[in-house]
């Protein structure tokens, strides 16, 4: 009988920090999966999603020893995964979509309850957005970052953060509401 050991997630990391590249594989197979949903949030596709988890990676396992123990390893690793999303955000940015604060103002609040959404759909919906409008919704509506924090990490005014999100709220409903209007459509006949 072949005994199957289990680590935990700071035996990973221990592990990890040492280079021991079984340990790599064992974290790696242990947390991707939910690294890659994140990664696929931020991501216009699936291949630009896979290319940030990988990329992702490579920078946990080259910083794993600035690991300070704030927080859990989970949490830290989430924490790179969105840096290196922003990253690859900023590197292959375009034209941004960007609406004055004054316009955004202007724009109805949206009020419509995403949860009752499912989590797949939202995700599609979400790859849809424009490059600027999906780091803004992801980051401040998803990952809980303030405006201020947005701004920053994106090189955007707290204005733009704020209108971007404004933006992309109300391009979510419209979308929702014509899927909704498909999905459950009444038929004649």
């Amino acid at each position: 009988m072949k005994l199957i050991k289990t680590y935990t997630i700071d035996d990973l990391m221990e592990g990890c920090k040492a280079g021991d590249r079984k340990m790599q594989e064992l974290l790696y197979k242990q947390t991707s999966a939910k690294m890659f949903a994140l990664c696929l949030r931020y991501a216009k596709d699936h291949m630009e999603a896979e290319d940030c988890l990988q990329m992702g990676y490579v920078k946990v396992f080259q910083k794993i020893h600035d690991y300070r123990g704030d927080g859990s390893f989970e949490g830290w690793i989430r924490k790179v995964m969105v840096n290196t999303a922003i990253g690859s955000y900023r590197k292959n940015i375009r034209n941004l979509a960007v609406v004055q604060i004054e316009e955004a103002n202007e724009q109805p609040s949206t009020g419509f309850d995403f949860s009752k959404l499912g989590m797949q759909d939202l995700m599609k919906l979400i790859q849809q957005l424009s490059d600027g409008y999906r780091m803004v919704f992801n980051l401040y509506a998803i990952e809980g970052y303030s405006h201020k924090e947005v701004a920053e990490m994106l090189g955007i005014s707290e204005g733009a953060s704020k209108s971007q999100l404004s933006r992309a709220r109300a391009i979510l409903k419209e979308k929702i509401i014509k899927m909704e209007g498909i999905n459950y459509g009444t038929y004649a006949g």
